[in-house]
């Protein structure tokens, strides 16, 4: 009798374990909609499409990417809650539930399907090189950057570039993009690499930087997508019509255009 209890018991257990196994976890949509509020991952020093900027004496958070989620999230009828981080961990914040989704001028590469899923494109930029405009005569090729100390932000696809496109360069990851800009300035980085539109707005308020004239190779990369964990289909589907909206009927081109103005007269 106890060995037949035993053998019942065992497939209660078993039972419930597959059933539990089997349950599917809420798509994020879902969840959105029933607390009101979408969590969202992004580092704001990325003018135009995230950075600091002082509005009526208050530090405040905007550029592209804020705005277009903030009109995103209107038309979802939530409201966004911001969380601000370096961007190397903005990816980990997503993967990890500390947010719902990643929106920092994020880039689509194949170690980052892996485990996200992305949102069809929202802008698209090449990449350029910044230099000092003192170093333009010396440093106005690839091969010229041989040895050279080439800045990159942490984490983002700016590395890679420098690793396959200018490899006998000297790769230096720094944490934060305006400290990247900085040290060219200073002298003690002799380059970076980073998206076009972004090195505008930082040439602009910085006379002693320019963009040189070195062409990069065009890449998938170049495309800016919302990140979104994998499992999120519906989420996905939702974020993609309000992009498409934006983008047909030149909203988010505006956002990037309005923002670059107010990162040139200011933001940081």
């Amino acid at each position: 009798m106890k060995k037949m209890m035993k053998v019942v018991l065992a497939g209660v257990i078993l039972l419930s374990l597959a059933a539990c196994g089997s349950k599917k976890e809420a798509d994020k949509l879902d969840t959105i909609k029933e607390k009101g509020v979408i969590k969202v991952a992004t580092s704001p020093d990325y003018a135009p499409f995230g950075f600091h900027t002082t509005i009526n004496g208050k530090d405040k958070i905007v550029g592209a990417d804020i705005e277009m989620v903030e009109a995103i999230a209107k038309k979802m009828g939530v409201k966004v809650d911001w969380v601000d981080m370096s961007f190397n961990a903005v990816l980990a914040a997503a993967k990890e539930g500390k947010a719902d989704i990643a929106v920092s001028a994020i880039s689509v590469t194949s170690e980052r399907e892996k485990s996200f899923d992305f949102t069809t494109d929202y802008y698209t930029s090449p990449q350029v090189i910044v230099i000092n405009k003192k170093n333009a005569d010396k440093l106005n090729s690839i091969e010229s950057f041989a040895g050279k100390q080439v800045g990159a932000q942490k984490g983002t696809i700016q590395e890679n570039i420098v690793k396959q496109q200018m490899k006998d360069a000297k790769l230096v990851s720094i944490e934060k993009l305006p400290n990247i800009f900085l040290e060219v300035k200073k002298g003690s980085l002799d380059g970076l690499v980073v998206e076009k539109t972004v090195a505008d707005a930082y040439v602009n308020q910085n006379p002693e930087l320019m963009i040189a004239e070195i062409p990069l190779k065009s890449m998938k990369e170049d495309s800016l997508c919302i990140a979104v964990p994998k499992g999120n289909e519906k989420l996905v589907k939702k974020l993609d019509k309000y992009i498409k909206e934006m983008k047909s009927d030149g909203t988010i081109d505006k956002m990037v255009e309005e923002n670059n103005q107010l990162a040139q007269k200011g933001g940081e």
